[in-house]
């Protein structure tokens, strides 16, 4: 029987592109903050029970919340180097078509893509991502981290949703293909 698990990219940048800004700069986001508005974020979570991202935004998350705030998932985190646990996540240094092929067999739910750009990039590359919510924060910061870097295939997207809010923020959902 095929899994209907799916790898989904849930992620911010800005209208030019970044993820960050210069040295990992996240101010950008806080333009779009507002009480009472996650923009699907708790909703989203809800269907996850496993996480996947790099190193660097592992590390970037851990620092800014005092820990993981993925610990009641499976917290899969990419590394050339092996490394002691401190919130229960798991390090993976093998190839990341292959993690995902092992995620999409075991029975559960959403497999969520927290980031980085690396992370993405090779994702991307082998076509592994399902669907991508981009929440579209608008400004443009002008040098960073791209979400979208060069040298991947061309990949066509399907419009599944789109969400304007009134904080200017605009969320896109597509398919991938």
């Amino acid at each position: 029987m095929i899994s209907q698990r799916k790898v989904v990219l849930f992620i911010a940048m800005s209208l030019d592109g970044f993820i960050a800004g210069v040295e990992d700069n996240l101010n950008f986001l806080s333009l779009v903050e507002k009480e009472g508005e996650d923009y699907g974020y708790q909703k989203f979570v809800s269907t996850v029970d496993t996480v996947i991202m790099g190193r660097k935004t592992f590390d970037k998350v851990i620092s800014m919340v005092q820990g993981n705030p993925h610990q009641d998932k499976k917290t899969i985190v990419f590394s050339r180097q092996a490394r002691q646990p401190l919130y229960n996540e798991i390090y993976y240094s093998g190839l990341i078509s292959d993690l995902i092929t092992d995620l999409k067999k075991e029975k559960g739910k959403t497999i969520y893509c927290d980031g980085g750009a690396e992370i993405v990039q090779e994702l991307l590359k082998n076509k592994l991502i399902d669907e991508i919510i981009i929440s579209v924060v608008p400004v443009l910061i002008g040098d960073g981290i791209r979400l979208f870097k060069e040298d991947r295939p061309e990949q066509k997207l399907t419009l599944f949703k789109s969400t304007p809010f009134d904080t200017g923020l605009v969320q896109l959902h597509y398919k991938c293909s």
